[in-house]
């Protein structure tokens, strides 16, 4: 019993720390210049045939919790938007997709582009590969980035159920995110990257939330990139991902189509 509520406090205690209540969907609009420097400079080439880019958040986060890497793109020029999931992203994943997918919509008619780039976090990744694989959005979008996405689930979300606290706490995200779920199946049947999207995963070992971490890749052609794979001593967490300088370093390189060379003393 003492197990049980010790994990049940840890769950509710991350929770808390990306979700404060009342928070509502970020709307379209023109972002504030941001004062915060980038990790390195971009060609003005490259960032002026850029597409906008939408950070696509994750399981409870609000979109303040985004501001530092939305920051991070405003500072190398991108217009950047910021997505909350509907409901804090608790609910069923493919109705949090198809609210995406008005969202992608008002964004490409704000700006006048015929196609964004996606950065999408956590369960925000999953959000978004629906969207694209089962509601047509991939002629939508020119680039896929997730960080720390459960692509083919997580044991975290297993091990709710296995303590006896349920299916996962009656959450219908978390029960879709388990490994082996019905949602999954379907997501991950055929062909992991549909269309001419570029698709971009971005993982780390210490990541507490996607284990195995193995998990955060996709398969047909995707480029997967460890971070400790190229540095080997940076210590990045789940919510880290979204902090990280080396993580946004590998970010900026896939939204120019180039390498993949992370800075691993990027602050």
């Amino acid at each position: 019993m003492l197990l049980r509520k010790t994990v049940l406090v840890a769950f509710l205690a991350t929770a808390a720390l990306l979700a404060p209540a009342g928070a509502a969907t970020a709307a379209p609009s023109t972002p504030a210049p941001s004062t915060a420097a980038p990790a390195a400079p971009v060609s003005a080439a490259a960032v002026t045939a850029a597409n906008p880019v939408i950070v696509v958040g994750g399981l409870s986060g609000v979109a303040v919790a985004y501001e530092p890497i939305a920051a991070r793109l405003r500072a190398d020029g991108y217009r950047t938007f910021i997505y909350q999931l509907p409901g804090l992203g608790l609910g069923d994943i493919p109705a949090s997709a198809r609210a995406f997918a008005g969202y992608v919509a008002q964004v490409r008619a704000s700006t006048g582009a015929a196609t964004v780039d996606l950065v999408a976090h956590s369960e925000g990744g999953l959000v978004s590969r629906y969207y694209l694989k089962r509601l047509g959005g991939t002629a939508s979008i020119g680039r896929y980035v997730s960080l720390g996405t459960p692509q083919y689930g997580t044991y975290v979300a297993n091990i709710v159920a296995f303590l006896g606290l349920g299916s996962c706490a009656g959450i219908v995200a978390c029960q879709q995110m388990t490994i082996g779920s019905g949602f999954l199946a379907d997501l991950n049947a055929g062909d992991d990257t549909p269309g001419s999207v570029r698709y971009t995963t971005i993982r780390t070992l210490q990541d507490e939330l996607v284990r195995p971490t193995g998990n955060a890749a996709v398969n047909d052609g995707a480029t997967n990139v460890l971070i400790q794979a190229y540095c080997p001593l940076r210590v990045v967490g789940h919510l880290g991902l979204v902090l990280d300088g080396t993580a946004y370093t590998i970010v900026r390189g896939a939204l120019v189509d180039g390498p993949v060379r992370p800075n691993c003393l990027a602050v």
